[in-house]
């Protein structure tokens, strides 16, 4: 359970859900040329988990000093597993993603992609050693990686598959996934924020500069506070714009991620403690958890 812990199983599932989604939730069920069947979709899931948790290991590596004041009941690096083994397991799941993106690309027939998995393995060292301590711009290459896990199935399976016939189809679908990963984006920026108001004591401990480091948390409240209406807006233009005709989308849509965005805008404003950023920041993640679940409605709004 350490290991899991430490690799954050919980985000790796996450991860493989929009993936596998998007595969057989959107795009197989409407005859969309792709260019990986079951196996190789496997690999790309694999791949991407793999790297993510790599770098989730290095981020908790960096980490251990704030964790210490932030959550020590939570601190699993040199409690529970060695700094040396992690390093190790950092090691290792880098290698069978990079590997197995290597792979994957000339499976595809596009030998460049897999300077995307090189990327993605680079920055997340990066983030780690360095940007996590920047005001903002941390936050925001963080978001970036979490929408390229999803953009990816997109350039895996649509673009490989694209053909002078079909490049009018497979560029609408590459569309939809496209504005799957701006929301993501969006949704995790948010989280980021919140996360670094309620881990500021140990971030300032440790020499960091995070937004509400550099800003102060009230402030850092009030750019958070703002920036939550904008996903509220652009979902409910979604929704008035391309989901009018369809009931149970706009249901979905209005109950599922509307609702508790406006919750959570309305949660933040008037948030004081620690607790109440904690509760802000699991609202986030429940809201991108049921943003890709709205997946599923494709099935019956492109029906």
């Amino acid at each position: 359970m350490n290991v899991l812990n430490l690799i954050r199983w919980k985000n790796l599932l996450m991860i493989a859900l929009v993936q596998l989604l998007i595969k057989y939730a959107f795009l197989e069920p409407f005859g969309v040329e792709t260019a990986l069947d079951g196996f190789g979709i496997t690999l790309l899931i694999i791949a991407t988990t793999c790297i993510a948790a790599a770098g989730n290991i290095i981020n908790d590596i960096y980490d251990v000093e704030t964790d210490l004041v932030n959550k020590p009941n939570r601190v699993i690096i040199t409690k529970h597993i060695a700094e040396k083994t992690a390093y190790t397991l950092f090691i290792i799941f880098n290698i069978i993603g990079v590997g197995i993106g290597f792979y994957l690309s000339h499976v595809v027939g596009r030998a460049p992609f897999f300077t995307i998995f090189v990327l993605i393995s680079i920055l997340l060292y990066v983030y780690a050693t360095y940007l996590k301590g920047t005001p903002l711009f941390g936050n925001i290459v963080i978001s970036f990686l979490v929408a390229l896990s999803i953009i990816i199935v997109g350039i895996f399976e649509l673009i490989p598959a694209m053909t002078a016939s079909n490049q009018n189809l497979q560029t609408v679908f590459f569309k939809v996934i496209l504005d799957y990963a701006i929301f993501a984006f969006s949704i995790n920026l948010l989280r980021e924020i919140a996360k670094d108001i309620e881990d500021i004591d140990g971030d300032y401990k440790a020499g960091l500069n995070t937004l509400p480091i550099a800003i102060g948390r009230a402030r850092a409240k009030n750019v958070l506070t703002g920036l939550s209406f904008l996903p509220l807006i652009a979902v409910i233009f979604y929704v008035v714009s391309d989901l009018y005709k369809q009931p149970i989308a706009v249901g979905y849509f209005l109950l599922c991620i509307v609702g508790p965005l406006l919750y959570t805008s309305i949660k933040t404003f008037s948030a004081k403690t620690k607790k109440d950023m904690y509760h802000i920041s699991q609202m986030y993640k429940i809201i991108m958890l049921l943003g890709v679940l709205s997946l599923l409605l494709y099935l019956f709004t492109l029906s």
